[in-house]
């Protein structure tokens, strides 16, 4: 979050009358950084909130993306109807994570949001019962070969990715939050315990505000990929903005982070949020969870987040934050799995890379 550019989107989505001062080229800048960072949404939301004169030009990309925004947030909708459709019967929770969950209920976070698959947590014993309805439904599995398939169902904390053959909408089944493999241990079974029920949706939960909070944190900070890093944090500052308001959130924060084996996560995600978007999160809570996790957050690891996380345009551009990005991949795998395992893992995808590389032989299949 290094450059001119990423500075300014982060200090407009924070304070949008600042973006009464730009010319048409900083505008143009602006909405292309926004896009390329899966902000865009967020961005034309902020500044229609805001209420201030835009140029026509940025006013025609700033509606479509608020257009977009909503269509995607209805298309998630029509699609947990179908899931409650599709699981009702099963008798067992199904609870929305992310993107899905800020939609269905209507969270704050949700305003402006573009969003890509949809996460829902069921209970590790239902695993072959959701799959098998799923299937019917008309899901089938993204991945293809025996080895990804072993690679999730033996070690991660989810199912292979679910395409729907009709639609072709992405879904991931999680049992956990956390890959098996991680050197964390959440229990999945508190954050489904715990998750409310909705109304109109029986079969459907929405988790609590700190669970969501959590959720995000070690998501952002154990998946290893950073091209929605921003949008990440900003979904962070958000869900922690909202759950501020409820006088016993940051207790239940900490409480929470301690139930779940992530404290050190946690710790360093809410450093991360305070740090580079100024999240007002209260100092005793950051101390608290700082002497929790056994000390202060890194400085090499802040320094890294920090150089890596902004818009995949200028990522793509910058080899500091191409070098910061593979460190925290490869930080993310350790994260994910003991040494034999990682290497076992790094080996194979290798060998297939270099096969997918291989030039085509004249009358080979």
């Amino acid at each position: 979050m290094t450059s001119a550019a990423c500075k300014r989107l982060v200090s407009i989505l924070k304070t949008p009358t600042q973006a009464t001062q730009l010319d048409l080229s900083e505008w143009s800048q602006l909405v292309a950084g926004a896009r390329s960072a899966n902000l865009a949404g967020l961005l034309a939301e902020r500044i229609a909130a805001a209420g201030i004169t835009v140029p026509a030009e940025a006013t025609r990309h700033l509606e479509a993306l608020r257009q977009l925004s909503r269509r995607q947030t209805q298309s998630v909708r029509w699609e947990v109807h179908g899931l409650q459709r599709a699981l009702s019967q099963l008798g067992i929770p199904v609870v929305l994570l992310k993107g899905a969950a800020y939609a269905v209920s209507d969270h704050p976070v949700g305003r402006g949001r573009l969003f890509g698959d949809i996460d829902i947590l069921v209970p590790r014993n239902a695993l072959g019962d959701v799959e098998l309805r799923l299937m019917v439904a008309g899901w089938t599995s993204a991945k293809a070969s025996p080895y990804d398939q072993r690679y999730y169902r033996t070690w991660m904390h989810e199912l292979p990715p679910m395409v729907n053959v009709r639609r072709g909408t992405v879904l991931d089944v999680h049992h956990t939050i956390l890959p098996l493999t991680s050197r964390h241990s959440p229990d999945a079974e508190t954050i489904i315990r715990a998750a409310s029920a909705l109304p109109d949706l029986p079969a459907v939960r929405i988790p609590r505000p700190e669970h969501l909070l959590i959720h995000s944190i070690v998501h952002l900070l154990h998946e290893g990929e950073l091209h929605n890093g921003l949008r990440d944090l900003f979904d962070i500052d958000g869900l922690l903005r909202t759950g501020a308001s409820e006088a016993d959130f940051w207790p239940r924060v900490v409480d929470a982070s301690r139930t779940l084996d992530v404290v050190a996560p946690v710790a360093f995600g809410l450093h991360l949020a305070a740090h580079l978007l100024d999240s007002p999160i209260p100092p005793h809570v950051l101390a608290d969870m700082r002497n929790a996790a056994g000390g202060p957050a890194s400085r090499l690891l802040t320094m890294l987040y920090t150089t890596a996380i902004r818009p995949e345009n200028e990522a793509a551009e910058s080899p500091a934050a191409t070098l910061a990005r593979f460190a925290i991949y490869v930080r993310a795998h350790w994260l994910r799995m003991p040494p034999h395992l990682l290497l076992r893992h790094l080996a194979h995808k290798s060998i297939v890379r270099l096969k997918k590389d291989e030039p085509a032989v004249e009358g080979r299949a």
